[in-house]
């Protein structure tokens, strides 16, 4: 598509000052403080709300203990270090948006050490993103994954809530949902100007004063769109897997490893029938991409065996995802330290790099609108949209499991 002023004469008109291009956490959380501040916003959306990245999160709300698992403070652990507060503060009803209606799937999560790596975790224990925040868990409290003679190593607890992922993007789109256009396709586009054509048929010419690209591995294709040659996106991919079937209750664990990664990272969530499901991420995704579906299912397997030998692995079913998680490009493609936004000609371009950190996105791109000055029109109601599904959790889609 490309740039263009004669857009369509019959087409409804709508002005506002910021479009927000993605239905993600990150756009929905950018939508709901940008109208609080008031400034007039409308966000796009082509498929379901939550139908990217958000909905293969984990739920984790990290406070960066995962990124010290050497012992030592890093760029990542810092950046992420105040999120639980900021989220908990919004699970309450407090906080700069309101979560009190997202379903909390755990308070805490728990980590778990293997007995070879007990003597390796000094530094870490010492470290002050564990100090108050992890807590060595007594062997009567122990999750009932651990609850086995076989079971030789220590569990502690984690000070840090898992959410689910539906019900963020449930929470922050329905005080929203005025300023929500499902939209078939992107006509024509422009810097400050579009023409789309929504979900129910009609055509809309836009016109606003700045741009938000929040479309994850969609604002590639966006960017160049308009023309614009930077900032560049990496994809950096996982291999999730899923499991049901023999599992002896939901749980929500890290098993520390040798590596800033642990070891495997476990959520629950349940199926269309009820059934426990674990969510399995950590290293084993990460080294996922380079194994077929097969080879990693099968690594999954082993893993666990491995791990809680206990468990009756023979009714278990199991199925693997492919994911991209999209960031700011770094020159050794490494993980972004925290989120990410630039301005190019009205455009702004972000990225979170983590659900955890869209809070911390939100307020950079808020502090940033606010210093460039641009008129506000005052937050209002908008004309009646054909509003945007929320996109189904990945282990809720039966078509994913293999048979």
């Amino acid at each position: 598509m490309t740039a263009s002023d004669a857009l369509d004469t019959s087409a409804k008109q709508l002005n506002v000052d910021i479009v927000i291009f993605g239905g993600g956490v990150a756009g929905l959380w950018l939508l709901s403080r940008l109208k609080k501040a008031g400034y007039q916003v409308l966000l796009l959306e082509n498929e379901a709300l939550g139908a990217g990245q958000t909905r293969y999160s984990q739920g984790i709300i990290h406070g960066g203990t995962k990124y010290a698992l050497t012992g030592k403070l890093t760029a990542s652990s810092e950046s992420i270090y105040d999120m639980p507060q900021i989220w908990r503060d919004c699970l309450q009803g407090q906080g700069e948006v309101d979560l009190s209606s997202v379903k909390i799937l755990s308070e805490h999560q728990y980590m778990w050490s293997t007995p070879s790596l007990l003597s390796r975790l000094s530094g870490f224990f010492a470290s002050r993103v564990v100090r108050g925040r992890m807590l060595a868990v007594k062997k009567y409290n122990y999750p009932a994954a651990f609850q086995n003679n076989k079971f030789k190593g220590k569990v502690y607890q984690l000070d840090e809530p898992v959410l689910d992922a539906g019900s963020i993007i449930n929470a922050l789109a329905k005080p929203n949902i005025s300023n929500i256009m499902h939209i078939k396709s992107i006509k024509e586009l422009s810097e400050t100007r579009l023409n789309v054509e929504a979900a129910n048929g009609e055509v809309w010419d836009i016109t606003s004063k700045k741009s938000i690209l929040a479309a994850g591995q969609g604002n590639a294709a966006l960017l160049q769109q308009l023309g614009h040659h930077s900032p560049e996106m990496q994809l950096r991919p996982l291999q999730m897997v899923m499991v049901r079937g023999g599992l002896p209750e939901k749980l929500y664990a890290h098993c520390l490893g040798a590596s800033v990664n642990p070891r495997i990272t476990i959520t629950s969530g349940e199926d269309t029938q009820g059934n426990i499901v674990w969510y399995l991420g950590g290293q084993l995704a990460e080294e996922g991409v380079h194994r077929t579906k097969e080879e990693q299912i099968s690594k999954a397997k082993k893993e666990l065996q491995a791990l809680m030998p206990w468990l009756d692995f023979s009714i278990m079913q199991w199925a693997s995802i492919d994911i991209n998680r999209a960031e700011v490009k770094q020159a050794d493609g490494s993980r972004p330290s925290s989120s990410y936004y630039d301005e190019i000609k009205n455009v702004i371009t972000v990225w979170p790099t983590k659900l955890a950190l869209a809070p911390n996105l939100a307020r950079e791109v808020l502090e940033h609108l606010e210093d460039t000055n641009i008129t506000k029109s005052g937050a209002r109601e908008m004309p009646g949209f054909s509003h945007a599904p929320i996109a189904d959790l990945p282990w809720q889609e039966e078509s994913k499991w293999q048979s």
